[in-house]
């Protein structure tokens, strides 16, 4: 994955498929498998991913490409423990952040 999103609204497709390093073909299989992942679509049928949906989305790329979990095994492990992988995905990206932010002062001093 790469760093972390910039704290917008809302998140185009592109962008999230950037972050996660994957196609947004990928994405739009992962939408239709995990009930858990709702992006707002216009009527022009463009999507628009919030904050949550990103997380629950970096939730199913660890269970399916870093613990190499199936779909099934991932979608059961979300219904059981979905608020503690959000909640570590949340931490994780706050100390993203804020190594970022001490890489570039210690580069700027």
């Amino acid at each position: 994955m790469k760093n972390i999103l910039s704290d917008k609204k809302y998140y185009s497709i592109g962008e999230v498929a950037e972050f996660l390093n994957v196609n947004t073909s990928l994405i739009r299989f992962w939408e239709k498998e995990f009930k858990q992942i709702s992006p707002k679509k216009k009527k022009s049928g463009i999507r628009k991913f919030t904050k949550p949906d990103v997380v629950i989305l970096q939730v199913i790329y660890s269970l399916l490409k870093e613990k190499k979990m199936t779909i099934d095994g991932a979608k059961r492990h979300l219904e059981k423990s979905q608020n503690k992988d959000k909640v570590l995905i949340s931490i994780r990206n706050k100390l993203e952040k804020v190594k970022s932010e001490l890489l570039f002062l210690k580069n700027n001093l």
